[in-house]
């Protein structure tokens, strides 16, 4: 796994701390840091991945419970562009699983599936998490 640049620190004389990972890797002149060069370089060392980030954010928000279209939306609110967008939720597997596991913690019911709903899972991942166990007036 590449390191990830997770910190830009000013410090004195004009100069930037860089961060990989959460630990200092080398101090910087500031306008290195602070130019769109400085960021392709990064990226063609491979340590500014967006395709990697998205990933990455996707699965935290999985695992924090969160639907497709809600981590879809995070992903658009953080600058990833539309097809790692993409990419990143259907690396993520079913929905409906995702769902199911939810619905066995919380139980199934018109409650479960208005959170799911509101956590961002779709309509067809709820009915499916229900399997029928919830009247239309979800």
């Amino acid at each position: 796994m590449r390191p990830r640049v997770t910190a830009l620190l000013p410090e004195r004389r004009g100069r930037i701390a860089v961060e990989l990972d959460g630990e200092r890797w080398r101090t910087v002149p500031a306008d290195v840091a602070a130019t769109a060069d400085a960021l392709d370089v990064l990226a063609r060392a491979g340590l500014v991945d967006d395709e990697r980030f998205a990933e990455r954010r996707a699965e935290a928000l999985a695992e924090r419970g969160f639907g497709d279209e809600a981590i879809l939306h995070d992903l658009e609110r953080q600058g990833v562009a539309a097809e790692l967008r993409g990419h990143a939720v259907a690396t993520l597997g079913d929905e409906a699983v995702r769902a199911r596991g939810i619905v066995a913690r919380r139980g199934a019911g018109p409650k479960t599936a208005r959170y799911l709903a509101a956590k961002g899972f779709g309509e067809d991942a709820i009915e499916a998490s229900l399997d029928g166990s919830v009247a239309d007036d979800t």
